[in-house]
């Protein structure tokens, strides 16, 4: 049996995004992953009820990790907070991957939920720092391997069996 292989719903070109734009550009190899079956694809905002399209939102205070530790909240643009929404998104998505026994994830980085490598800063200004966010956060920690969209080659070698 092939592993399951999480994916950011917005990567296999679903409506999910907080702006509503789609990503029409899909990767070769997570078509050919669709193709096996072996993709599950899966947007936490949107799961947890956030629509589409939506105000942005950012981590203020911290990372993913922060989130979790409740030491930085998630606040969308127009000043809400939204944090309940991607704690409950992760969630989800922990059970997903435990109900599918799924091992690696294909995350959007950059997003307050699926950024692995980084994030926005919090101030709206599109300022990047390194960093994880909630989703992200919370898979690696159960041992989920998380790669970004630019990684998906590391992600194919890393599935190769030994």
């Amino acid at each position: 049996m092939m592993n399951k292989i999480l994916v950011s719903a917005c990567l296999t070109g679903e409506r999910v995004r907080y702006n509503g734009e789609v990503i029409t550009d899909k990767n070769a190899i997570i078509l050919y992953w669709q193709q096996q079956g072996r993709l599950v694809s899966f947007c936490p905002e949107v799961v947890a009820g956030l629509l589409v399209p939506r105000p942005r939102a950012e981590i203020v205070g911290g990372d993913g990790s922060s989130v979790l530790q409740d030491c930085a909240r998630v606040m969308d643009i127009q000043g809400q907070d939204v944090t309940n929404y991607f704690l409950d998104g992760a969630k989800k998505a922990l059970e997903l991957v435990h109900s599918q026994k799924v091992k690696v994830a294909i995350l959007k980085d950059g997003s307050p939920s699926c950024g692995s490598t980084y994030i926005y800063d919090g101030s709206f200004t599109q300022i990047k720092k390194p960093g994880s966010g909630v989703t992200a956060f919370c898979l690696k920690q159960k041992g989920v391997r998380v790669f970004n969209e630019l990684q998906i080659e590391k992600a194919l070698e890393y599935l190769k069996p030994g």
